[in-house]
Protein backbone atom coordinates (compact mmCIF):
# COMPACT_ATOMS: atom_id res chain seq x y z
CA UNK A 1 0.00 0.00 0.00
CA UNK A 2 1.50 3.31 -1.11
CA UNK A 3 1.15 6.26 1.25
CA UNK A 4 0.56 9.44 -0.77
CA UNK A 5 0.69 12.71 1.17
CA UNK A 6 -0.53 15.92 -0.48
CA UNK A 7 0.89 19.06 1.15
CA UNK A 8 -1.66 21.82 0.55
CA UNK A 9 -5.35 21.64 -0.30
CA UNK A 10 -5.59 24.50 -2.80
CA UNK A 11 -6.45 24.16 -6.50
CA UNK A 12 -3.69 21.74 -7.43
CA UNK A 13 -3.81 19.81 -4.16
CA UNK A 14 -7.58 19.42 -4.15
CA UNK A 15 -7.72 18.28 -7.77
CA UNK A 16 -4.73 15.96 -7.30
CA UNK A 17 -6.36 14.22 -4.33
CA UNK A 18 -9.80 14.22 -6.01
CA UNK A 19 -8.48 12.54 -9.16
CA UNK A 20 -6.18 10.19 -7.24
CA UNK A 21 -9.31 8.83 -5.58
CA UNK A 22 -10.75 8.19 -9.04
CA UNK A 23 -7.61 6.76 -10.63
CA UNK A 24 -6.42 4.47 -7.83
CA UNK A 25 -8.18 1.57 -6.17
CA UNK A 26 -8.52 1.49 -2.39
CA UNK A 27 -5.90 -1.25 -2.16
CA UNK A 28 -3.38 0.72 -4.23
CA UNK A 29 -2.85 3.79 -2.07
CA UNK A 30 -3.73 5.68 1.09
CA UNK A 31 -4.21 9.38 0.35
CA UNK A 32 -3.65 12.11 2.94
CA UNK A 33 -4.02 15.89 2.60
CA UNK A 34 -2.23 18.17 5.06
CA UNK A 35 -3.75 21.66 5.20
CA UNK A 36 -4.79 23.94 8.09
CA UNK A 37 -8.05 24.90 6.34
CA UNK A 38 -10.85 22.37 5.75
CA UNK A 39 -11.66 23.84 2.36
CA UNK A 40 -10.26 24.90 -0.99
CA UNK A 41 -10.71 28.57 -1.88
CA UNK A 42 -11.58 29.56 -5.45
CA UNK A 43 -9.45 32.69 -5.43
CA UNK A 44 -10.68 34.33 -8.68
CA UNK A 45 -13.95 35.04 -6.85
CA UNK A 46 -12.31 36.88 -3.93
CA UNK A 47 -12.66 40.39 -5.45
CA UNK A 48 -16.40 39.75 -5.78
CA UNK A 49 -16.56 38.48 -2.20
CA UNK A 50 -14.88 41.70 -1.10
CA UNK A 51 -17.50 43.58 -3.11
CA UNK A 52 -20.46 41.71 -1.62
CA UNK A 53 -21.48 40.05 -4.90
CA UNK A 54 -20.83 36.47 -3.76
CA UNK A 55 -21.53 34.82 -0.42
CA UNK A 56 -18.11 33.95 1.13
CA UNK A 57 -18.95 30.31 1.84
CA UNK A 58 -19.85 29.76 -1.80
CA UNK A 59 -16.27 30.48 -2.93
CA UNK A 60 -14.88 27.59 -0.91
CA UNK A 61 -15.19 23.83 -1.48
CA UNK A 62 -15.29 21.48 1.48
CA UNK A 63 -12.41 19.00 1.40
CA UNK A 64 -14.18 16.55 3.68
CA UNK A 65 -17.39 16.55 1.63
CA UNK A 66 -15.68 15.79 -1.68
CA UNK A 67 -12.56 13.82 -0.72
CA UNK A 68 -14.36 10.75 0.61
CA UNK A 69 -11.36 8.37 0.60
CA UNK A 70 -8.77 10.88 1.75
CA UNK A 71 -7.50 11.35 5.30
CA UNK A 72 -7.50 15.05 6.18
CA UNK A 73 -4.87 16.34 8.59
CA UNK A 74 -5.84 19.84 9.84
CA UNK A 75 -2.35 21.18 10.38
CA UNK A 76 0.21 23.51 8.81
CA UNK A 77 3.18 21.77 7.25
CA UNK A 78 6.44 23.11 8.70
CA UNK A 79 8.97 20.89 6.92
CA UNK A 80 9.14 18.36 4.10
CA UNK A 81 12.03 16.01 4.83
CA UNK A 82 12.26 13.88 1.72
CA UNK A 83 15.40 12.09 2.84
CA UNK A 84 13.37 10.66 5.75
CA UNK A 85 10.08 10.59 3.81
CA UNK A 86 8.12 12.55 6.43
CA UNK A 87 6.12 15.77 6.52
CA UNK A 88 6.39 17.68 9.78
CA UNK A 89 3.38 19.78 10.76
CA UNK A 90 1.87 21.75 13.63
CA UNK A 91 -1.81 21.84 14.59
CA UNK A 92 -3.77 24.91 15.67
CA UNK A 93 -3.22 24.04 19.34
CA UNK A 94 0.56 23.83 18.85
CA UNK A 95 0.93 20.06 18.76
CA UNK A 96 3.74 18.88 16.49
CA UNK A 97 3.06 15.83 14.34
CA UNK A 98 4.84 13.87 11.62
CA UNK A 99 3.14 12.30 8.61
CA UNK A 100 5.17 9.55 6.90
CA UNK A 101 4.84 8.96 3.18
CA UNK A 102 6.06 6.96 0.23
CA UNK A 103 5.04 9.62 -2.29
CA UNK A 104 4.78 13.33 -1.55
CA UNK A 105 2.79 15.81 -3.63
CA UNK A 106 3.87 19.40 -3.01
CA UNK A 107 1.00 21.79 -3.74
CA UNK A 108 1.54 24.23 -0.89
CA UNK A 109 0.84 27.27 -3.06
CA UNK A 110 2.15 30.77 -2.55
CA UNK A 111 1.75 33.48 0.07
CA UNK A 112 1.49 37.24 -0.24
CA UNK A 113 4.94 38.74 -0.68
CA UNK A 114 5.65 41.50 1.81
CA UNK A 115 8.50 43.99 1.91
CA UNK A 116 10.35 45.75 4.75
CA UNK A 117 8.17 48.86 4.59
CA UNK A 118 7.33 50.88 7.70
CA UNK A 119 3.74 50.24 8.77
CA UNK A 120 3.05 47.51 6.17
CA UNK A 121 2.40 44.63 8.55
CA UNK A 122 0.51 46.87 10.97
CA UNK A 123 -1.76 48.65 8.47
CA UNK A 124 -2.24 46.52 5.34
CA UNK A 125 -4.24 43.40 4.53
CA UNK A 126 -3.84 40.88 1.72
CA UNK A 127 -6.41 39.40 -0.68
CA UNK A 128 -5.30 35.79 -0.79
CA UNK A 129 -8.00 34.01 1.23
CA UNK A 130 -11.71 34.35 1.88
CA UNK A 131 -11.23 35.68 5.40
CA UNK A 132 -9.31 38.65 4.02
CA UNK A 133 -11.97 39.31 1.39
CA UNK A 134 -14.71 39.34 4.03
CA UNK A 135 -12.64 41.67 6.21
CA UNK A 136 -12.18 44.10 3.30
CA UNK A 137 -15.92 44.16 2.64
CA UNK A 138 -16.70 44.77 6.30
CA UNK A 139 -14.03 47.46 6.60
CA UNK A 140 -15.51 49.35 3.65
CA UNK A 141 -19.05 49.18 5.05
CA UNK A 142 -17.90 50.14 8.54
CA UNK A 143 -16.02 53.09 7.09
CA UNK A 144 -19.20 54.25 5.33
CA UNK A 145 -21.17 53.95 8.59
CA UNK A 146 -18.59 55.94 10.54
CA UNK A 147 -18.05 58.57 7.86
CA UNK A 148 -21.79 59.23 7.56
CA UNK A 149 -21.79 60.35 11.20
CA UNK A 150 -18.86 62.76 10.74
CA UNK A 151 -18.76 66.29 9.34
CA UNK A 152 -16.71 66.90 6.17
CA UNK A 153 -13.01 66.99 6.97
CA UNK A 154 -9.74 65.08 7.13
CA UNK A 155 -11.05 62.23 9.29
CA UNK A 156 -13.97 61.52 6.96
CA UNK A 157 -11.72 61.70 3.88
CA UNK A 158 -9.32 59.18 5.42
CA UNK A 159 -12.12 56.76 6.31
CA UNK A 160 -13.36 56.82 2.73
CA UNK A 161 -9.91 56.39 1.14
CA UNK A 162 -8.84 52.93 -0.02
CA UNK A 163 -5.54 51.94 -1.63
CA UNK A 164 -4.75 48.75 -3.52
CA UNK A 165 -1.02 48.15 -3.98
CA UNK A 166 -0.09 45.96 -6.95
CA UNK A 167 -1.36 46.22 -10.51
CA UNK A 168 -1.78 42.54 -11.32
CA UNK A 169 -5.15 40.85 -11.75
CA UNK A 170 -5.94 40.75 -8.03
CA UNK A 171 -5.20 44.43 -7.51
CA UNK A 172 -7.00 45.62 -10.64
CA UNK A 173 -10.08 43.45 -10.10
CA UNK A 174 -10.07 44.24 -6.40
CA UNK A 175 -10.00 48.02 -6.75
CA UNK A 176 -12.59 47.94 -9.55
CA UNK A 177 -15.04 45.68 -7.71
CA UNK A 178 -14.72 47.34 -4.29
CA UNK A 179 -14.97 50.81 -5.82
CA UNK A 180 -18.17 49.77 -7.64
CA UNK A 181 -19.52 48.30 -4.39
CA UNK A 182 -18.80 51.48 -2.43
CA UNK A 183 -20.38 53.70 -5.09
CA UNK A 184 -23.52 51.55 -5.27
CA UNK A 185 -23.79 51.51 -1.46
CA UNK A 186 -23.95 55.31 -1.31
CA UNK A 187 -27.69 55.13 -2.08
CA UNK A 188 -28.11 54.15 1.58
CA UNK A 189 -25.94 57.02 2.86
CA UNK A 190 -27.57 60.35 1.96
CA UNK A 191 -24.95 62.12 4.08
CA UNK A 192 -22.23 61.08 1.61
CA UNK A 193 -21.60 61.59 -2.09
CA UNK A 194 -19.43 59.92 -4.70
CA UNK A 195 -16.99 62.83 -4.37
CA UNK A 196 -16.22 61.72 -0.81
CA UNK A 197 -14.83 58.38 -2.03
CA UNK A 198 -11.16 58.05 -2.92
CA UNK A 199 -9.75 54.87 -4.45
CA UNK A 200 -6.08 54.45 -5.39
CA UNK A 201 -4.20 51.77 -7.33
CA UNK A 202 -0.42 51.82 -6.87
CA UNK A 203 1.87 49.92 -9.27
CA UNK A 204 5.65 49.90 -9.11
CA UNK A 205 6.17 49.50 -12.87
CA UNK A 206 4.99 51.72 -15.70
CA UNK A 207 1.98 49.51 -16.58
CA UNK A 208 -0.67 47.27 -15.05
CA UNK A 209 -1.84 43.78 -16.04
CA UNK A 210 1.40 42.49 -17.60
CA UNK A 211 -0.49 39.45 -18.97
CA UNK A 212 -2.33 41.62 -21.52
CA UNK A 213 -0.96 43.75 -24.33
CA UNK A 214 0.33 47.24 -23.65
CA UNK A 215 -2.52 48.88 -25.54
CA UNK A 216 -5.09 46.93 -23.52
CA UNK A 217 -3.26 47.84 -20.32
CA UNK A 218 -3.49 51.54 -21.17
CA UNK A 219 -7.21 51.16 -21.90
CA UNK A 220 -7.80 49.59 -18.47
CA UNK A 221 -5.94 52.47 -16.79
CA UNK A 222 -8.10 54.98 -18.67
CA UNK A 223 -11.27 53.09 -17.78
CA UNK A 224 -10.44 52.92 -14.06
CA UNK A 225 -9.68 56.63 -14.05
CA UNK A 226 -13.00 57.33 -15.75
CA UNK A 227 -14.70 55.46 -12.88
CA UNK A 228 -13.00 57.67 -10.30
CA UNK A 229 -9.86 55.74 -9.37
CA UNK A 230 -6.47 57.40 -9.05
CA UNK A 231 -3.75 55.31 -10.72
CA UNK A 232 -0.13 55.72 -9.58
CA UNK A 233 2.27 54.10 -12.05
CA UNK A 234 6.05 53.68 -11.58
CA UNK A 235 5.58 54.40 -7.88
CA UNK A 236 6.66 52.29 -4.90
CA UNK A 237 5.24 52.48 -1.41
CA UNK A 238 7.87 53.83 0.99
CA UNK A 239 5.81 54.01 4.17
CA UNK A 240 2.37 53.25 5.58
CA UNK A 241 3.05 54.56 9.07
CA UNK A 242 0.03 56.11 10.75
CA UNK A 243 -2.24 55.34 7.83
CA UNK A 244 -0.40 57.74 5.55
CA UNK A 245 0.65 56.26 2.21
CA UNK A 246 3.99 57.70 1.11
CA UNK A 247 5.04 56.95 -2.48
CA UNK A 248 8.45 57.14 -4.11
CA UNK A 249 7.22 59.75 -6.62
CA UNK A 250 6.57 62.25 -3.86
CA UNK A 251 2.82 61.66 -3.60
CA UNK A 252 1.35 61.23 -0.11
CA UNK A 253 -2.23 60.51 0.86
CA UNK A 254 -4.12 59.08 3.81
CA UNK A 255 -5.96 55.76 3.50
CA UNK A 256 -7.92 53.93 6.16
CA UNK A 257 -7.71 50.66 4.20
CA UNK A 258 -4.64 49.42 2.33
CA UNK A 259 -4.92 46.14 0.40
CA UNK A 260 -1.52 44.64 -0.48
CA UNK A 261 -1.52 42.59 -3.69
CA UNK A 262 2.04 43.31 -4.80
CA UNK A 263 3.18 39.85 -5.80
CA UNK A 264 3.53 36.35 -4.38
CA UNK A 265 6.25 34.33 -2.71
CA UNK A 266 6.55 30.53 -2.41
CA UNK A 267 5.15 28.99 0.75
CA UNK A 268 7.91 29.05 3.43
CA UNK A 269 7.62 25.30 3.97
CA UNK A 270 8.99 24.98 0.44
CA UNK A 271 11.31 27.94 0.13
CA UNK A 272 12.93 27.49 3.56
CA UNK A 273 12.13 24.10 5.06
CA UNK A 274 12.68 21.27 2.60
CA UNK A 275 15.51 19.29 1.07
CA UNK A 276 13.74 19.09 -2.29
CA UNK A 277 15.49 20.88 -5.18
CA UNK A 278 14.43 24.51 -5.70
CA UNK A 279 15.09 27.09 -8.37
CA UNK A 280 16.72 30.45 -7.68
CA UNK A 281 13.39 31.96 -6.53
CA UNK A 282 12.51 29.18 -4.10
CA UNK A 283 10.01 27.24 -6.25
CA UNK A 284 10.15 23.44 -6.57
CA UNK A 285 11.97 22.26 -9.69
CA UNK A 286 9.94 19.80 -11.75
CA UNK A 287 10.03 18.10 -15.10
CA UNK A 288 7.21 18.59 -17.63
CA UNK A 289 5.47 15.49 -16.23
CA UNK A 290 5.46 17.21 -12.77
CA UNK A 291 8.00 14.89 -11.16
CA UNK A 292 10.46 16.76 -8.95
CA UNK A 293 13.93 16.74 -10.47
CA UNK A 294 17.41 18.07 -9.78
CA UNK A 295 20.49 18.30 -12.01
CA UNK A 296 21.00 14.54 -11.76
CA UNK A 297 17.46 13.57 -12.75
CA UNK A 298 14.16 12.58 -11.16
CA UNK A 299 13.77 12.68 -7.38
CA UNK A 300 11.94 9.43 -6.76
CA UNK A 301 8.69 9.74 -4.84
CA UNK A 302 8.30 13.51 -5.15
CA UNK A 303 5.86 15.48 -7.28
CA UNK A 304 4.81 19.13 -7.36
CA UNK A 305 2.22 21.28 -9.14
CA UNK A 306 0.45 24.59 -8.95
CA UNK A 307 1.83 27.99 -8.02
CA UNK A 308 4.68 26.62 -5.89
CA UNK A 309 6.13 24.53 -8.74
CA UNK A 310 8.38 25.81 -11.52
CA UNK A 311 6.61 23.90 -14.29
CA UNK A 312 8.28 24.28 -17.73
CA UNK A 313 6.00 25.89 -20.30
CA UNK A 314 6.23 23.60 -23.32
CA UNK A 315 4.15 26.00 -25.41
CA UNK A 316 6.87 28.65 -25.16
CA UNK A 317 10.57 28.90 -24.44
CA UNK A 318 11.56 25.98 -22.18
CA UNK A 319 13.31 28.42 -19.89
CA UNK A 320 9.94 29.90 -19.04
CA UNK A 321 7.57 28.49 -16.42
CA UNK A 322 3.80 28.32 -16.66
CA UNK A 323 1.99 31.35 -15.31
CA UNK A 324 0.89 30.78 -11.70
CA UNK A 325 -2.89 30.89 -11.97
CA UNK A 326 -5.98 28.75 -11.42
CA UNK A 327 -6.19 27.79 -15.09
CA UNK A 328 -2.86 25.93 -14.87
CA UNK A 329 -3.12 24.70 -11.27
CA UNK A 330 -6.39 22.82 -11.87
CA UNK A 331 -5.09 21.08 -14.99
CA UNK A 332 -1.74 20.30 -13.39
CA UNK A 333 -3.48 18.72 -10.40
CA UNK A 334 -5.44 16.42 -12.69
CA UNK A 335 -2.41 15.43 -14.75
CA UNK A 336 -0.33 14.87 -11.64
CA UNK A 337 -2.88 12.35 -10.36
CA UNK A 338 -2.90 10.55 -13.70
CA UNK A 339 0.89 10.44 -13.81
CA UNK A 340 1.21 9.11 -10.26
CA UNK A 341 -1.27 6.35 -11.09
CA UNK A 342 0.66 5.56 -14.26
CA UNK A 343 3.97 5.42 -12.39
CA UNK A 344 2.60 3.08 -9.72
CA UNK A 345 1.38 0.76 -12.48
CA UNK A 346 4.58 0.91 -14.51
CA UNK A 347 3.05 2.98 -17.30
CA UNK A 348 4.59 6.04 -19.02
CA UNK A 349 3.81 9.55 -17.81
CA UNK A 350 2.55 12.49 -19.87
CA UNK A 351 4.03 16.00 -20.02
CA UNK A 352 1.99 19.02 -19.05
CA UNK A 353 1.05 21.01 -22.14
CA UNK A 354 -1.68 23.60 -22.05
CA UNK A 355 -2.19 26.39 -24.53
CA UNK A 356 -3.35 29.65 -23.02
CA UNK A 357 -7.08 30.23 -23.44
CA UNK A 358 -6.69 33.97 -23.01
CA UNK A 359 -7.08 36.21 -19.98
CA UNK A 360 -10.20 37.88 -18.64
CA UNK A 361 -10.76 40.34 -15.82
CA UNK A 362 -13.78 41.94 -14.20
CA UNK A 363 -13.65 45.72 -13.90
CA UNK A 364 -16.72 46.16 -11.76
CA UNK A 365 -20.37 45.34 -12.30
CA UNK A 366 -21.10 45.15 -16.03
CA UNK A 367 -17.55 45.90 -17.12
CA UNK A 368 -14.61 43.68 -18.04
CA UNK A 369 -11.79 43.01 -20.47
CA UNK A 370 -10.76 39.85 -22.32
CA UNK A 371 -7.72 39.25 -24.50
CA UNK A 372 -6.66 36.24 -26.54
CA UNK A 373 -3.59 36.99 -28.61
CA UNK A 374 -4.66 40.02 -30.70
CA UNK A 375 -8.38 39.65 -29.99
CA UNK A 376 -9.59 42.11 -27.34
CA UNK A 377 -13.16 42.30 -26.03
CA UNK A 378 -14.23 45.04 -23.62
CA UNK A 379 -17.25 46.06 -21.60
CA UNK A 380 -20.34 43.98 -20.85
CA UNK A 381 -19.46 41.02 -23.17
CA UNK A 382 -16.08 40.59 -21.44
CA UNK A 383 -17.75 40.84 -18.02
CA UNK A 384 -20.21 38.11 -19.04
CA UNK A 385 -17.31 35.98 -20.33
CA UNK A 386 -15.54 36.42 -16.98
CA UNK A 387 -18.55 35.17 -15.06
CA UNK A 388 -19.28 32.40 -17.52
CA UNK A 389 -15.74 31.05 -17.49
CA UNK A 390 -15.34 31.09 -13.73
CA UNK A 391 -18.73 29.60 -12.92
CA UNK A 392 -17.74 26.69 -15.17
CA UNK A 393 -14.28 26.47 -13.61
CA UNK A 394 -15.30 26.47 -9.95
CA UNK A 395 -15.44 22.83 -8.72
CA UNK A 396 -18.70 20.94 -8.19
CA UNK A 397 -22.17 21.66 -9.55
CA UNK A 398 -23.41 22.52 -6.09
CA UNK A 399 -21.00 25.48 -5.90
CA UNK A 400 -21.77 26.58 -9.45
CA UNK A 401 -25.48 26.80 -8.67
CA UNK A 402 -24.92 28.66 -5.40
CA UNK A 403 -22.68 31.26 -7.05
CA UNK A 404 -25.21 31.83 -9.85
CA UNK A 405 -27.96 32.35 -7.27
CA UNK A 406 -25.70 34.88 -5.49
CA UNK A 407 -25.33 36.85 -8.71
CA UNK A 408 -29.07 36.69 -9.37
CA UNK A 409 -29.84 37.80 -5.82
CA UNK A 410 -27.41 40.74 -6.03
CA UNK A 411 -28.96 41.76 -9.35
CA UNK A 412 -32.58 41.59 -8.17
CA UNK A 413 -32.24 42.70 -4.56
CA UNK A 414 -28.95 44.63 -4.68
CA UNK A 415 -25.91 43.81 -2.59
CA UNK A 416 -26.18 43.54 1.17
CA UNK A 417 -24.69 46.49 3.08
CA UNK A 418 -24.55 44.98 6.58
CA UNK A 419 -21.08 44.90 8.11
CA UNK A 420 -20.28 41.92 10.33
CA UNK A 421 -16.98 43.34 11.56
CA UNK A 422 -17.75 42.63 15.22
CA UNK A 423 -18.13 38.92 14.45
CA UNK A 424 -14.36 38.65 14.75
CA UNK A 425 -14.84 38.85 18.52
CA UNK A 426 -18.17 37.12 19.18
CA UNK A 427 -17.56 36.96 22.96
CA UNK A 428 -17.33 40.75 23.37
CA UNK A 429 -20.82 41.24 24.80
CA UNK A 430 -20.41 38.25 27.14
CA UNK A 431 -17.01 39.32 28.50
CA UNK A 432 -17.73 43.05 28.82
CA UNK A 433 -21.26 42.66 30.15
CA UNK A 434 -22.53 45.04 27.50
CA UNK A 435 -20.05 47.78 28.40
CA UNK A 436 -18.88 49.75 25.36
CA UNK A 437 -15.29 48.87 24.57
CA UNK A 438 -14.80 49.64 20.89
CA UNK A 439 -17.92 50.10 18.76
CA UNK A 440 -16.24 49.25 15.43
CA UNK A 441 -14.20 46.18 16.20
CA UNK A 442 -11.97 45.22 19.11
CA UNK A 443 -8.58 46.30 17.77
CA UNK A 444 -7.78 47.81 21.19
CA UNK A 445 -9.21 45.05 23.37
CA UNK A 446 -6.99 42.41 24.87
CA UNK A 447 -7.44 39.46 22.51
CA UNK A 448 -6.52 36.84 25.10
CA UNK A 449 -9.12 38.19 27.51
CA UNK A 450 -11.83 37.83 24.87
CA UNK A 451 -10.68 34.39 23.79
CA UNK A 452 -9.93 35.58 20.24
Amino acid sequence: MNRIVVVGGGYAGFYAAWFLERRLRKDEAEITVVDPRPYMTYQPFLPEVAAGAIEPRHTVVSLRRHLRRTTLVPASATRIDHSSRVVEAVTDDGARITVPYDVVVVTAGVVTRTLPIEGLLERAIGLKNVEEAVAIRDRVLTALDRAAALPPGAQRRKLLSVAFVGGGFTGVEGVAEVMTFARESLRYYPELSVHDLSFHLVEGTDRILPEVGERTSRWVVAFLRSQGATIHLAAQVESLAGGSVVLSNGVTFDADLVVWTAGNAPNPVVSQHTDLPLDERGFVRVQPDLRVADDEGVVVGAWAAGDVAAVPDLTADHRMRTVPNAQHAVRQGRLLAENIAATLRGEPTKPYVHHNLGVVATLGHGHGVFQYKRLVIKGWPAWAMHRGYHVLAVPTWERKVRVMFDWFSAFVGRRDVVSMLNNRNPREAFVTGGDVVHPYGLHEVDAEELGA
